[in-house]
């Protein structure tokens, strides 16, 4: 019998998740069944994966620079991955503006469903600690991010995974440094690191071996920790207008796959699906990244040398989907409050969100912090931020998984692109788990 692939597995185990998660919630104590018992399984997978992504990292751009021989190789790669995610960023931007101002979701949300969500969501705690931190990121410089992105110890910004630009940092200093002390001396170190990302990789493969029960585990637990079912069909057209510019950005993705890289979209689209379903689980990209760099490496034949940076900087810079969301999100708020936003005011949203998305990496909780950025750039009230973020925050979470899955698809996609002009674009050359496992018997 023909060996089912792990896409069709994870989808089963998404499907079995939320079918089981629906069925608890109308059990009592099966909510905190699924807490206590099920949804452990999941926080472990994803620990598993964020424990290897900075190892995975430091090994895999180290070899990357390391294999390349030539600094100005680097230059290149470099430049032309900034270049084209600050494209792909303002194309979503653009595209949830005019579906926002075309379909005019705020305008159907009643007076008593922002009183109801106001009341609900105001004062919780996960939006008040988002406007304090919106306000701090306010308050810093205008390079605060480059400042924050050059570690002071190179230890201790590897063991927080949110300093992962602090890490990229510094990896690429040492994978420059070890181009210039000449090959005969880098030659320990260097294979020091291959090994280290063979060793990384196979940990990869290992991990996924649990990953459809790992997502059947996340998918209940997200089911039961829902919040009002009516509050989320009342926001159902915004959550549709986020969704279809969603979608349509993949479809701009497979384009330029399809016209940059003579590949077939569906097929790029299935060798990425585990890494897409797996994001749409855990709603990070820095989780995912080590399953992104695997099938991007691995599946589709993204040479190392432009995966290892072009991925580790996307997961922490580009925010397509998340950018998305901003202009449909700061619009949705301004029709649903009667604030009115002129053309003027939206092209600042586009300029604004732009560069949040790279200001806010490293922030916690970036989308809802990028979106108070973007509304105080347009003279949005401060006094109803509190009330804005209220509107939104019941489908925040089942948006993010959404907007994950076509963060780390432009991520992907940017990766394909710079390989293709690099002239390191080749064939598949897949791992499995048990390659070597005779070896050891």
């Amino acid at each position: 019998m023909r060996k089912l692939e792990l896409h069709w597995k994870i989808l089963i185990g998404m499907l079995l998740g939320l079918i089981f998660g629906f069925v608890m919630t109308g059990i009592d104590g099966g909510a905190s069944f699924v807490s206590n018992w099920i949804k452990p399984l999941g926080t472990i997978f994803v620990k598993l994966l964020k424990l290897i992504a900075i190892p995975l990292i430091l090994a895999s751009l180290i070899k990357g620079i390391s294999d390349l021989k030539d600094i100005s190789k680097f230059r290149n790669i470099g430049l032309r991955t900034i270049g084209i995610y600050m494209c792909t960023t303002v194309v979503a931007i653009v595209i949830g503006l005019l579906l926002v101002n075309a379909i005019q979701p705020g305008d159907g949300i009643s007076e008593e469903t922002i009183n109801k969500l106001t009341e609900t969501y105001a004062t919780d705690s996960e939006v008040t600690s988002k406007l304090e931190t919106a306000a701090q990121q306010k308050s810093a410089g205008p390079l605060q991010f480059l400042e924050d992105m050059v570690p002071d110890n190179a230890v201790a910004a590897m063991s927080n995974n949110k300093l992962m630009l602090q890490v990229i940092f510094f990896t690429i200093f040492l994978g420059i440094s070890l181009l210039l002390v000449g090959e005969e001396r880098a030659k320990p170190l260097k294979d020091f690191f291959d090994s280290l990302n063979d060793v990384v990789l196979k940990m990869v493969d290992l991990i996924m071996l649990v990953a459809p029960y790992a997502v059947f585990a996340l998918l209940a637990s997200v089911v039961v920790s829902s919040g009002d079912p009516e509050l989320l069909i009342a926001l159902l057209k915004y959550s549709g207008v986020v969704v279809l510019g969603l979608l349509l950005m993949v479809v701009f993705y497979c384009i330029l796959v399809t016209v940059f890289t003579k590949k077939n979209p569906l097929w790029f689209l299935k060798e990425m699906s585990p890494a897409q379903l797996l994001a749409f689980s855990t709603s990070s990209s820095a989780a995912t990244l080590p399953v992104t760099m695997e099938r991007v490496e691995e599946h589709i034949g993204v040479d190392k040398e432009v995966s290892s940076f072009v991925l580790p900087v996307g997961a922490t810079i580009n925010m397509d989907g998340t950018s998305l969301y901003q202009g449909v999100a700061a619009v949705f708020i301004a029709q649903a409050l009667a604030f009115d936003l002129p053309l003027s005011a939206q092209l600042t949203i586009v300029l604004t969100a732009l560069l949040a998305s790279i200001g806010t990496a490293a922030v916690p909780g970036a989308g809802m912090v990028m979106l108070v950025i973007v509304l105080e750039s347009v003279g949005f009230p401060p006094e109803k931020f509190a009330i804005g973020l209220a509107l939104i925050f019941a489908v925040d979470r089942p948006l993010d998984m959404f907007r994950t899955v076509v963060n780390i698809t432009g991520d992907a996609t940017v990766s394909m692109l710079v390989a293709k002009s690099a002239g390191k674009l080749g064939k598949p050359n897949v791992k499995e788990w048990d390659d070597h496992l005779d070896e050891v018997r």
